[in-house]
């Protein structure tokens, strides 16, 4: 059934009435096999319409990735960039069209403007995948135009925005899915699971990487390029000359090549370290909560950008490799080896695990992945990210990184940069979501909107 029409008929029906109110139901209305959903293909009626906001490094290949599933018709894909909204539509139609008798296909708009595309009624769900500035605003905007979401990593630029994000969610009942994917990864699967069995005792510490944030920048005006809408590309953040440091005009060379300057995100704490953090937040059993304290390395109290977790657990985020001079070195570790990018190494009484991307999976000793059913490296089949929300949408369960546990692994991200940006050592409230006795720290958790935007 679709998702946004009238849930009293169905499309066969409502084009039934079209029909017999244009005088044309004497005649017989032909259709192709797979409109029916015959031969392995799924009706048009049942299929899932999705629209595109944002269609950057990251945006084409959500597109891509998309377009391959027989139950999701994209209707509508949106950027800025002229270039890139109107490559996606192309894209869209050239697919469509290659699985068509004819070799023809055109049922996809493009926008400018976002509020235009979550104006229609016919979209079910939307992919996000601007930049971090725009996460916020786009998603709350999403629930209340009544949209499913999936939304790119970090889901916010702030605590407070991650907190209304939260929030619009669960007022208005929207599937929300945030692309911190390795949450339905068989690597990462089975090694958070192995770590919250307890299969390497009682974790001690964990290292991830990268630490690097975001500073003030100031970089000098230059024109901007014909056919970018630079002022909705700022869209909320304060309002600078348009550099084209921060957007290259048509293909994108970069996944996140603005998110140095602080206006737009928070460098490699939010843009990378993010999924980390997921990881560390899951294997330690704390999506419903997180750190306690944050001390940044500008203090000299640690060598690293270093959280303590209530439990004792510290988790220290590293340049890339330990230093036998700065850090502790498990047994078993070769000193030098580096620590897996967007992974974990979880140092526990009796071993450790080390798990990372495209099925890496290690341990101390090695039969700790070795012992289990699956063996290394392998876990047991999954769906994955996309089809666990497609699957959710319809329902209406919760899907594997739903809002809340997406929006508290960013705030460990926004915790970081807070610490870092302010250099000394903050107390953290996970239940309040507030800093303990730091007015400064709290106001950083929120930061005012350009007018007309608001979330």
């Amino acid at each position: 059934m679709k998702l946004t029409t009238n849930p009293h008929y169905s499309r066969r029906q409502f084009l039934k009435r079209v029909a017999t109110a244009s005088g044309m139901i004497a005649a017989p209305l032909v259709l192709p096999s797979s409109a029916l959903g015959r031969n392995a293909a799924t009706a048009p009626s049942n299929r899932i319409t999705l629209g595109f906001i944002g269609i950057g490094a990251m945006g084409q290949g959500h597109l891509r990735g998309l377009l391959q599933y027989p139950d999701v018709q994209v209707v509508a894909v949106c950027d800025v960039d002229r270039w890139r909204r109107e490559t996606a539509k192309t894209t869209t139609e050239q697919t469509y069209a290659a699985k068509q008798p004819g070799g023809t296909y055109r049922g996809c708009q493009a926008y400018n403007d976002l509020r235009e595309l979550l104006a229609r009624g016919d979209v079910d769900a939307v992919v996000i995948a601007t930049g971090d500035n725009w996460h916020g605003p786009a998603s709350v905007m999403a629930a209340k135009a009544g949209k499913d979401v999936y939304c790119e990593k970090p889901c916010s630029k702030t605590i407070g925005e991650a907190r209304a994000m939260v929030v619009a969610a669960r007022r208005y009942g929207r599937v929300f899915q945030v692309g911190l994917q390795q949450r339905s990864t068989p690597e990462f699967i089975k090694a958070c699971g192995l770590v919250r069995d307890g299969a390497i005792g009682k974790i001690k510490i964990v290292y991830v990487v990268h630490p690097g944030t975001s500073g003030d920048v100031n970089l000098p005006a230059e024109p901007v390029p014909e056919g970018l809408d630079w002022n909705l590309w700022l869209g909320p953040a304060p309002w600078r000359p348009f550099n084209g440091r921060f957007h290259k005009y048509g293909k994108p060379p970069h996944v996140v090549p603005w998110h140095f300057c602080r206006d737009f995100g928070g460098g490699n704490l939010t843009s990378n370290t993010v999924h980390a953090f997921d990881v560390v937040q899951w294997g330690l059993g704390m999506d419903e909560s997180g750190p306690e304290k944050i001390i940044p390395p500008e203090t000299g109290e640690v060598p690293s950008l270093t959280y303590e977790y209530a439990s004792g657990v510290r988790v220290q985020v590293v340049a890339g490799r330990l230093e036998s001079e700065k850090h502790f070195v498990p047994p078993g570790w070769e000193v030098g080896a580096p620590i897996q990018n967007f992974g974990a190494l979880f140092v526990g009484s009796d071993g450790w695990i080390h798990v990372g991307r495209r099925g890496y999976l290690a341990s101390f000793p090695k039969e700790i992945v070795q012992k289990t059913p699956d063996g290394p490296g392998s876990a047991r089949p999954v769906k994955n990210h996309y089809q666990d929300w497609l699957d959710c949408i319809r329902t209406r369960q919760l899907p594997a990184c739903d809002m809340a546990i997406g929006c508290r692994s960013t705030i460990v991200s926004h915790l970081g940069c807070i610490a870092r940006w302010t250099r000394r050592p903050l107390k953290w409230d996970p239940a309040k979501e507030k800093f303990i006795g730091d007015d400064e720290a709290n106001r950083l958790r929120c930061r005012a909107m350009r007018q007309p935007w608001r979330i």
